[in-house]
């Protein structure tokens, strides 16, 4: 499947014991036919009230907290499935909710943003988040710079630019401010250009995948980054390479991610070996 690009693998382990293998999703993402931003893997519920468990794998084989557009396409995926247009989720990151719009575009609650520096986390003490010391370039000319940082579950630094976001070389920055040491589990790193305090151009350097046509926990988190720092409204449609999400970190201080996702074909796969086969479709 897809979310606006955001190439995802939903892996049905219901009913099965055992999980995706990092073996296995490096194996599986070395092949063009199946190459990935993300593994949704979809287990048994574990927690009394929700639907299913989900765990979350990255192409480079690491487990991920959280991912907006997967959700999307999870969520799409059990719609299709019976009668059910709306679902609870328990993940790494907390509980989860995915609901099928009217219009039929997804909307996943993705729960609440962290500030605190250590719940993001970073190596370091900050006290206010909104904008940290960190920066690209040379001291007296850094080509980004001043970050805001916040978890939506997996964390996130947010960029802000006044040029456009393709004028930088976000796949040489990218991997350097990934693996900084003030971000002990890694990070997602994004370059944002706010249009009006409605709209936002996103680009992002995603952890354990790398360039992406779209991140949503990455959206989600600039909306939330900018509405802290009084650059954007609380609600904003944001232009990611892939396409438009909307994003809104509503009253309750819950964070909603609305967009597309779509099918593009199904198959098996060993979940160990990452061995794959795609089902013929029929004339």
């Amino acid at each position: 499947m897809n979310g606006l690009g955001n190439q995802i693998i939903v892996a049905d382990m219901r009913g099965r014991p055992g999980r995706v293998t990092p073996e296995a999703a490096i194996a599986i993402n070395a092949t063009p036919g199946t190459k990935f931003d993300q593994i949704m893997a979809i287990h048994d519920s574990r927690t009394p009230g929700t639907a299913y468990y989900i765990e979350i794998i990255n192409s480079d084989g690491s487990r991920a907290q959280a991912c907006g557009n997967g959700m999307r396409c999870v969520t799409q995926f059990l719609a299709s499935e019976g009668d059910l247009d709306a679902f609870t989720f328990e993940s790494v990151a907390g509980i989860l909710f995915g609901k099928v719009e009217a219009d039929g575009l997804i909307t996943v609650d993705m729960g609440t943003p962290k500030f605190a520096w250590f719940e993001i986390p970073l190596a370091e003490e900050f006290a206010d988040t909104r904008q940290i010391e960190l920066q690209i370039g040379p001291i007296d000319a850094p080509v980004l710079h001043s970050p805001s940082v916040a978890s939506m579950g997996n964390p996130h630094a947010t960029f802000w630019v006044h040029n456009d976001v393709w004028s930088y070389a976000l796949d040489r920055f990218g991997p350097m401010l990934e693996n900084h040491p003030i971000f002990p589990e890694r990070a997602n790193i994004s370059l944002a250009q706010v249009l009006t305090p409605d709209r936002m151009i996103l680009r992002t350097w995603e952890r354990g995948a790398g360039l992406t046509q779209a991140c949503g926990t990455a959206a989600c988190a600039a909306v939330v980054n900018g509405a802290r720092t009084r650059r954007t409204a609380r609600k904003v449609t944001v232009t990611l390479p892939g396409g438009d999400l909307t994003v809104e970190w509503r009253p309750d201080d819950h964070v909603t991610l609305t967009g597309p996702s779509e099918l593009e074909w199904t198959g098996t796969l060993d979940p160990v070996s990452g061995i794959w086969a795609r089902n013929e479709v029929a004339a």
